[in-house]
């Protein structure tokens, strides 16, 4: 991949000159991508693509704001892209008035990481191949693996303005997934899967890959129904994440502002939950493949408490959002002609004055009734934010007394202010997901619609 992104703000700079335009900035991203997916040892498709894309942003003399996005990062068309934010910012919005970040010049924490080198599509094809070959041949009840892929990516990221702030990183990032699809006769198919992420394909534990999506499957082909009613219930780390993130417009200042969101500008201090709960965004987290040290405005990423003993703490703001609230940005802006306020990569621990209940997944010793919930599912169509509510088909397991069964079929119904006050326990044990870091946490009393 060849860019330099120093040339491409001169480049910038100069064509503003000549157009006379004081004020700018931009945000540009340039990448090479490979992928593979297969199916029974065939190629089912192959992708090798090199993108570069640059967001513009102009600033007119009203101090109203347009914006355009352009690959063509000739001296033309560079200069053709000014012009249309130009001509763009007539039509600006005049209520909300965006500037710089006042963060953007601000020191950055860039990680260090070992440069990777591509395999290429033939490499990953000959290794995605091989996975796929390995995990049908682990059960004979596997007679599939619909849904597989292997990628690797290479990606540099760039943002400055006519203030002289400049911001610049790369890095690579692979990717391995597969879900697998098992079959016995008499019973409805069984499916689960497995992703791995590493900075590179040699940091992918491949193996582990195939075993979990082996074993998982497996573990669902002795299902059962599960009867209508309200059960005490367990929420996997990813599971837990994937709620908090789907209503992340609790923590949202944007969606404060277009009233989307649980929240409201007072809602600072609140208690929102247990006081045993704990949530941060930590974009810089080691252990975050996808970690980045700036956001599309240019701002620092930092970690932020979100949710402290209960108490909701900070919400996430863009540089617009920040001046509206009488504080600073955040580091989680996108950029774009609406600018977007994002979570990045969440952590939730227990507080230390979480009592210890006799309820882990590992050590079970709670002897009644629960419902596990490993994945949920169908999260856009399931989910109102707004309003708080959702209902989620799920995949899980039914617990009696110790022993347990995998659930036919399942959704989870409620609302998020009463899962997060009335979460039983937190247990210690933190596990590393894509989306973040979580333990197993407890829910009394949700919603289960089953079968009978």
């Amino acid at each position: 991949m060849k860019m330099n992104a120093k040339e491409i703000t001169t480049q910038i700079s100069n064509s503003a000159n000549i157009l006379n335009i004081e004020k700018w900035d931009y945000g540009a991203s340039f990448s090479n991508d490979y992928s593979v997916q297969v199916d029974k040892g065939k190629a089912k498709q192959l992708k090798a693509s090199q993108k570069q894309v640059l967001t513009l942003r102009v600033w007119n003399k009203k101090n109203l704001v347009g914006i355009t996005t352009t690959s063509d990062l000739s001296e033309k068309g560079i200069t053709r892209a000014l012009q249309q934010a130009c001509i763009a910012s007539e039509f600006g919005n005049k209520n909300e008035v965006i500037d710089f970040s006042p963060l953007s010049k601000n020191p950055i924490k860039v990680k260090e990481i070992e440069k990777q080198n591509p395999l290429g599509i033939k490499k990953l094809l000959t290794i995605l191949r091989r996975a796929e070959s390995k995990l049908i041949d682990s059960h004979e009840s596997i007679k599939s693996i619909p849904y597989n892929g292997l990628s690797e990516s290479f990606y540099e990221r760039t943002y400055a303005n006519s203030d002289g702030a400049f911001r610049n990183y790369s890095k690579s990032q692979a990717a391995i997934y597969l879900y697998a699809r098992a079959e016995e006769k008499n019973k409805k198919p069984r499916s689960a899967g497995s992703v791995k992420l590493g900075y590179g394909i040699e940091d992918i534990d491949i193996e582990s890959c195939i075993e979990e999506a082996s074993k998982k499957t497996i573990a669902h082909l002795n299902y059962s129904s599960i009867k209508t009613g309200k059960y005490l219930v367990c929420l996997s780390p990813d599971a837990f994440l994937t709620m908090i993130n789907a209503f992340s417009s609790i923590f949202n200042a944007r969606s404060i502002i277009d009233g989307l969101s649980l929240s409201s500008k007072d809602s600072i201090g609140e208690m929102i939950s247990i006081p045993a709960l704990n949530i941060y965004d930590d974009g810089l987290n080691d252990k975050n493949i996808s970690s980045a040290p700036f956001d599309g405005e240019g701002t620092p990423t930092k970690k932020l408490s979100l949710i402290n003993k209960g108490k909701l703490e900070n919400f996430l703001h863009s540089e617009s959002t920040a001046k509206i609230f009488n504080t600073k940005p955040t580091g989680h802006a996108g950029l774009g002609s609406k600018v977007s306020v994002s979570p990045d990569w969440l952590v939730v621990e227990r507080s230390n004055d979480c009592s210890e209940l006799n309820m882990t997944l590992e050590h079970i010793e709670y002897k009644g009734e629960f419902v596990y919930i490993e994945e949920l599912n169908a999260i856009h169509a399931g989910v109102r934010a707004s309003q708080g509510s959702f209902s989620l088909p799920f995949d899980g397991w039914h617990y009696i007394n110790g022993e347990k069964s995998s659930i036919e079929s399942a959704t989870v119904a409620g609302d998020i202010k009463y899962l997060l006050k009335n979460i039983i326990n937190i247990e210690k044990k933190e596990e590393l997901t894509t989306s973040g870091i979580s333990p197993h946490v407890w829910i009394n009393q949700l919603s289960v619609t089953g079968d009978e």
